[in-house]
């Protein structure tokens, strides 16, 4: 599933499964992923919730629990992830693949104030002394508009809002401007004016920096935004990927299809039914209990993905019909 691009990817997955052993269950939350993220591109990887998206981040910085296996293939500038020794891990995290965490609630620690919390990244990764990351920490709260930002260093977590807290988070991902930045579903929980706030805020990151980005998200709405290309994932695999355009314009797997006619400006339409167990998927399709075009050939076969158009992958048996 290579993209052509004019450049080399930046990161490029092949085949990657991630697996968690769950007493005597094996849970796929990541099943034979392949995909490239390129320089100063954004890829947003949409899906409904337990689909896989963030257990692919947490696969790629190496962050996962000791009951995880991860297989395949992640490479980073030539560096293979998987095979990567601690210290390799430790210089590439933060300094450059940041990662901003899904809950603003629960990512900042309640005991410490948080210009500390974004200090401490750069002292870690930049080497730089306590005088000079206190300054780069109040320019940086002050170019993502956090008011009175050298103040706001001696706040605590619960002392701010939720969307002064998410600029936060935005601040410790992006302060040692990684090249590539992993931003895990960066709108929950937000209210529409919030949501467009750091929507905005995470485009204009990404442009001064010159960063490529990892846009995780469940809202379409945001890919069509942010995203130059846009992976969807079902039941831990990739279903369809493709430009952004070119998805929003001809969704061409039905769950693509599904998740846009769900936004309120198209429909407002849920899908019917559940995601598949990861720990029980079926032997077919793994949307084909859901699907409003499934054939009973469906319930059996395994669609591989496949190039449907220029740069375009879809895993469906009947990808043009949909």
């Amino acid at each position: 599933m290579v993209t052509m691009q004019a450049s080399s990817p930046l990161l490029s997955i092949r085949a990657l499964s991630t697996y968690f052993q769950v007493k005597e269950t094996v849970v796929k939350a990541v099943d034979e992923v392949s995909l490239d993220i390129y320089p100063q591109e954004v890829l947003a990887l949409v899906g409904e919730t337990g689909c896989g998206k963030s257990v692919l981040a947490l696969s790629i910085l190496r962050l996962l629990p000791k009951n995880s296996q991860s297989e395949g293939s992640i490479r980073y500038k030539g560096l293979e992830i998987l095979e990567a020794s601690e210290e390799e891990l430790r210089k590439m995290r933060g300094k450059e693949i940041g990662m901003i965490p899904q809950s603003q609630a629960t990512s900042l620690n309640p005991l410490l104030k948080v210009g500390w919390q974004v200090m401490e990244v750069l002292q870690l990764h930049k080497k730089v002394g306590k005088l000079e990351a206190q300054e780069s920490v109040v320019n940086l709260f002050s170019r993502l508009q956090l008011p009175d930002p050298a103040k706001r260093m001696n706040y605590y977590p619960h002392q701010l809002s939720g969307g002064m807290r998410q600029r936060v988070l935005v601040s410790m991902g992006v302060a040692c401007k990684p090249n590539l930045i992993l931003v895990d579903e960066p709108t929950k929980g937000l209210d529409a004016v919030l949501r467009k706030e750091v929507v905005n805020l995470l485009g204009e990151q990404a442009a001064e920096n010159s960063s490529s980005m990892m846009l995780i998200t469940h809202d379409f709405s945001v890919a069509a935004v942010l995203a130059d290309r846009i992976a969807v994932m079902y039941a831990g695999e990739i279903v369809e990927m493709g430009s952004s355009s070119g998805i929003l314009a001809k969704p061409r797997h039905p769950y693509t299809q599904s998740l846009i006619d769900s936004l309120p400006g198209r429909g407002f339409k849920p899908i019917p039914g559940f995601s598949p167990s990861l720990s029980l998927l079926p032997p077919g399709c793994r949307f084909q209990p859901r699907c409003r075009v499934a054939c009973p050939k469906c319930a059996s076969l395994h669609p591989e993905i496949t190039e449907t158009g220029v740069n375009h992958y879809v895993r469906c048996l009947y990808a043009d019909r949909s």
